[in-house]
Order: structure tokens, then C-alpha cells, then sequence
């Protein structure tokens, strides 16, 4: 017990400490994440979270204070490796391909097949890649995806306490300080953000836990606590898939659809939607960790289901998505219009380059006429003194504007 308390304190200094080091370099390498208002922000936060994590825990298994265990020093080795892949993603810009690859491959290592079976573990290989891949995608606003990730590693360390999981518990523990220690610098408005790396990780330790602390009971109620437990991380994939497949849009393209911009659009402000996602993702733990110990019915988890699809419902009736840009439409009428006079002067020949002429006509400036002269044009020069105009000195170069803007715009072409 005291270990514990010892071990998270120091995940959570040691964590802050590293957030705060690690932003300056990724400032210099341009390891940032856009956000609202075209505010950047650095992303090595997640590695300090992840190194806290492990040499905190490491540590107490080394010194034999709090030995790990075998199944959990093989979680940490493939969260860690989890975790690269994810800094990897952050400086080259994986394709989604690859994450979801390698953090299937990971997860194969990591499920107890002897507790679950085959089927069910293959089940809980899909619901690790899924919970990871939904926590990376939850790292889009401020405070949202560290707060879940808090509430939700006390939760599944209640499980796994419940298991009598002793080394599992710890080092949930252990990651939660260390994400309260982020949350320092992450809270609205944000220094330093989880990135690919610290989201991945986070995702796939906290359902890779899940999993291990659920094997071998029911796999029809373990999968309704395993969803309960990761309810809001789940509910803002389904909510961003839905939205872009009734709009058409690209799954994997970017955009302010998420649950948060949402909760932005009706009002609240940044602190407010990380408070109420917090809130959100306590309840649905909750009952996923009263299920488990056998406190509530396993039917307490469909009211977690059922809430979470009204709220994925109601926030798709937020408009989000903008009418196309302007410029788009201008250009497509200007590539119209081009296409429509080449094909008019190459039909009508004579007809366009008559056309032609007659704008080349009203553009060119229109010379002055003398009074009295009607209608008939005569490019006159300027008003100018009599005896300058009818007995011009001999070998005195004429000065002033004695020449009309035609004749000094033809003689400034010919001498170039």
C-alpha cells in the first residue's frame, strides 16, 4: 500500500517534469498538432507519459518492492512497443494501415487465451485494437483524452483489484498519476498534447488490462463491462464514422466532428466539455465496475449503451460540416466560362476575332474630339500657346506634354 502511494506520486511529478522538458524539442522539430483557431501544439507529452509510466513500474519490479508479474511485464514490453509505433506515426506520418496492424500484432501477445478460448480471444485482439486506435482518435481537444484515460485506469485497477491482481493494479496506478501529471500541462488551454504515441498507448494498455482482468468469466457480460468501461472513447468513433458516412466525407481525412467540437458548437467552453466528458466516462465506469464485482446487474450496462447511443444521436443533429468554399464554385465557373469561349472562336472563326476586336475597341482609351467637328474622331494633341504651335523655334527641342499620349505611347513601345 505505501509503495503505491509512493510509486504514483512519483509517476505524477516525474511525468509533469517530463511534459515540460520534452515540449521544447518538439517545438524545435515541429512535432505539433493544429487544434482550434489554428493553435499548434506540441506532442511528446504522450512520450513523457509512457516513460514515466514504465520506469516507475520497472522499477518496482526490478527492486522486487512490487514484482510485476509474467502476463504484465509482457503487457508493458507491448504497450511500449505500442508506443513507438505511435512516436513513429507522429514524426513521419504513418498510414492508418500500419497502426492498426502493429497494434493487432501487440495485442496477440498480450491476450490470456487459456482464460478466454480462441474465439474470444481473437474478440478481445479486435476490442484492444479498437479501444486504441478510439483513444488516439479522443486526443483531439484539449484535457478530453487524458481525463478519460484517468477515470478510466482507476476503474479497471478496481477491477483488477477485485481479481486480486495485485501487479495489474499498480501499474494502472502508476499510469494514472502519470496522466494526472500531464493533465497539468494539458488542461485547457493545452502546453503539450499525447500525440500518437501517449493516445496508443493509453488505449491499449487500459483495454488490454480490461481484457486480462474479465478473462474467464461470462464472455457475453464480460463484453458489456468491457464497453461500459471504454463507453465515451467508443461513442465518439461511432459518432465521427456515422457523421461521415451520412455526409459522404472520407473516413480517414480530418475534421472538427468529434464529440468535443461538437459540445463547442452548442455553447460550452473547453473547460466545460472536459468536465462534462469526465463526468460522462465516470458514470459509464461505474456501472462497468459494479457489473464486474457483482454489485449490479449485468443489465445496469444496456442503460451505458442505450445513453451512449442517444447522445451519439442528438450530437448528429449539430451541423458541423460547412457549405463548399466559394472560391471552389468560382474557380469551376471560370474553367466553364474558358472552355465555352475557346470552343465559340474555334466554331464561329471570324465571328470571335470580330469580338475580340470590338472589346479590344472599348477598352483602349478614347481619343478627344474638337468642337464642332461631330462625330468624326481626331487625335488632337494638347491645348497648347500659339507661337509654340504655328512657328516652332529651329533646333529647339520641343518640351512639356506637346505630344499626345497615343504618339509617346508608340514611341516608348519602338525604343523599348
Amino acid at each position: 500500500m505505501l509503495y503505491g502511494i509512493v510509486a504514483a506520486i512519483t509517476a505524477l511529478f516525474l511525468a509533469a517534469v517530463l511534459a515540460a522538458l520534452l515540449r521544447v524539442p518538439a517545438l524545435r522539430l515541429g512535432l505539433l498538432d493544429r487544434r482550434q483557431r489554428q493553435r499548434r501544439v506540441p506532442l511528446l507529452g504522450g512520450a513523457a507519459v509512457v516513460l514515466a509510466t514504465c520506469l516507475v513500474a520497472v522499477a518496482g519490479d526490478w527492486t522486487g518492492i512490487a514484482p510485476l508479474g509474467d502476463g504484465i511485464e509482457v503487457l508493458l514490453a507491448a504497450g511500449g512497443a505500442v508506443a513507438a509505433l505511435g512516436l513513429v506515426a507522429d514524426v513521419w506520418r504513418l498510414n492508418a494501415r500500419f497502426l492498426v496492424i502493429g497494434t493487432a500484432v501487440a495485442a496477440a501477445f498480450v491476450v490470456p487465451y487459456g482464460d478466454t478460448g480462441v474465439v474470444a480471444g481473437a474478440a478481445g485482439v479486435g476490442w484492444i485494437t479498437f479501444v486504441a486506435l478510439a483513444f488516439r482518435s479522443l486526443d483531439h481537444a484539449d484535457g478530453v483524452a487524458g481525463t478519460v484515460g484517468v477515470v478510466t485506469a482507476f476503474g479497471v485497477a478496481a477491477c483488477a483489484a477485485v481479481e486480486v491482481m495485485d501487479g495489474l493494479a499498480v501499474l494502472l496506478s502508476v499510469f494514472a498519476a502519470a496522466l494526472t501529471g500531464f493533465l497539468m500541462h494539458n488542461w485547457p488551454p493545452a502546453r503539450v498534447a499525447l500525440g500518437a504515441c501517449g493516445s496508443l498507448f493509453a488505449g491499449f494498455l487500459l483495454a488490454a488490462a480490461a481484457v486480462i482482468a474479465r478473462a474467464g468469466h461470462d464472455p457475453v457480460a464480460g463484453a458489456g463491462v468491457l464497453v461500459a468501461l471504454t463507453a465515451v472513447a467508443a461513442a465518439d468513433v461511432v459518432l465521427v464514422v456515422l457523421s461521415r458516412r451520412l455526409s459522404r466525407r472520407p473516413l480517414l481525412r480530418g475534421g472538427s466532428d468529434h464529440l468535443a467540437h461538437r459540445l463547442r458548437r452548442l455553447g460550452l467552453t473547453a473547460q466545460g466539455v472536459t468536465v462534462l466528458v469526465a463526468v460522462a466516462a465516470f458514470a459509464a465506469v461505474l456501472v462497468g465496475v459494479l457489473v464486474h464485482a457483482g454489485w449490479a446487474d449485468a443489465r445496469a450496462v444496456l442503460w451505458v449503451a442505450g445513453g451512449a447511443l442517444v447522445v451519439v444521436l442528438g450530437m448528429l443533429r449539430v451541423a458541423v460540416y460547412g457549405p463548399p468554399r466559394a472560391r471552389g464554385r468560382r474557380a469551376r465557373r471560370v474553367r466553364t466560362a474558358g472552355a465555352a469561349r475557346g470552343t465559340g472562336g474555334a466554331g464561329h472563326g471570324a465571328g470571335g476575332g470580330l469580338r475580340e476586336a470590338r472589346a479590344a475597341g472599348r477598352s483602349a482609351p478614347r481619343p478627344e474630339q474638337r468642337p464642332g467637328s461631330g462625330s468624326a474622331s481626331v487625335y488632337a494633341p494638347r491645348r497648347q500657346s500659339e507661337d509654340q504651335a504655328h512657328h516652332p523655334e529651329p533646333g529647339v527641342r520641343r518640351t512639356g506634354r506637346s505630344v499626345s499620349p497615343q504618339v509617346n505611347a508608340s514611341l516608348r513601345v519602338r525604343n523599348g
